[in-house]
């Protein structure tokens, strides 16, 4: 048992407490880590603001970086002292999504019991399979790749989510091909990475929508080539006349029903909505479907990318380490855990590309 420092939501929509945690050992497959880096991503926001439900108390945060310090039995190819980024795909490897070569669709029931609870026996959910808003988590071998010690720990952590789930809608989801042009709508954190896989798929245009002027400023520092402000009268005219015809791929990266509902209106012959972007549950968005039949168009869900971690981030960290991804330019803030509901407040306030807690 090891006792740990974590930031724990005991209330939804309450600012978290920072706790003194037990943290069991890790079981066979599994590992202990002791983190370095943890990024704030709106999922841990809307989970603890109760947009999505669960369980209570948890600790929330799965965007993680840290060195391997314990090894449950059956653990293979990973040692102590390995860095490693840690996400939430956990995956068994064998059900008939894993062998498909879809690990985020896992559908095998996690068998083990929260690994966190209180020092009174009291079970605390490990939430998103990470709970890394705490000093060490013990999660699946499954969930973590290696990676070299010369990639600073923030950069590492932004690896474990929204970089991957922004380049992972492009390639992955969209399948994006040289030539094709690309909208994505917000450029937020995870629309910043889509931006950024779409250029590296060589994209011919990458037309960023967004309600605010500094942040499509900002995109074009991450490869948009064209900017466009959503809260003008009919955007998708203006990113029409941009592209001379309608996009080939529209990749949603917010969670908003405004947004969704516009989407479509981007595509052209042919093109596809990718849903990356997660509202509220219950909240339902419009379209029509004649449209989309007659227009040969479609909308698809993309779940982190649609990512095997084991191959598509070392493939995004040798990209960093050769200067051809962005990933130190995404950190806007460096926080201690203690300073975790300002860090929250300022990732609210929607100026932040993405904030990280440093231990």
């Amino acid at each position: 048992m090891t006792r740990i420092t974590a930031a724990v939501c005991a209330t939804h929509g309450a600012p978290l407490q920072i706790e003194q945690l037990d943290l069991r050992a890790p079981l066979a497959g599994e590992i202990e880590v002791t983190l370095e880096a943890v990024a704030i991503c709106h999922s841990d926001i809307h989970y603890a603001d109760g947009a999505w439900g669960g369980d209570l108390p948890a600790v929330y945060g799965h965007e993680a970086a840290g060195r391997v310090s314990a090894l449950g039995d059956t653990v293979t190819g990973l040692a102590v002292g390995d860095r490693v980024v840690v996400t939430l795909i956990r995956s068994c490897g064998t059900c008939p999504n894993c062998s498909g070569g879809k690990p985020t669709l896992c559908d095998t029931p996690r068998a083990n019991a929260s690994p966190l609870s209180r020092q009174d026996g009291t079970s605390v959910v490990q939430a998103m399979n990470c709970g890394a808003f705490a000093s060490h988590v013990v999660v699946d071998q499954s969930q973590v790749v290696p990676l070299p010690d010369d990639i600073p720990p923030e950069a590492v952590a932004l690896l474990a989510c929204g970089v991957i789930t922004g380049i992972g809608a492009v390639v992955n989801a969209a399948r994006l091909r040289p030539g094709q042009d690309v909208v994505v709508i917000g450029a937020g954190g995870v629309g910043l990475n889509a931006i950024q896989g779409a250029r590296i798929a060589g994209a011919r245009r990458i037309v960023a929508v967004d309600v605010t002027q500094e942040k499509l400023d900002i995109a074009r520092d991450f490869g948009a080539t064209d900017g466009v402000l959503a809260t003008g009268p009919a955007p998708w005219k203006a990113v029409q006349q941009i592209l001379g015809r309608g996009a080939d791929a529209v990749i949603v990266t917010v969670g908003a029903i405004p947004a969704y509902n516009d989407a479509p209106r981007y595509l052209g012959w042919g093109g596809k909505v990718v849903m990356v972007g997660m509202p509220h549950s219950g909240a339902m968005a419009e379209f029509e479907p004649v449209v989309l039949a007659y227009m040969a168009q479609g909308m698809v869900g993309s779940k982190m990318g649609d990512v095997v971690i084991r191959r598509d981030i070392p493939w995004m960290a040798d990209l960093y380490r050769q200067g051809r991804l962005k990933l130190d330019e995404l950190v806007s803030g460096r926080w201690r855990l203690d300073q975790i509901n300002d860090a929250i407040a300022d990732t609210k306030a929607g100026g932040a590309k993405r904030n990280v807690i440093l231990f």
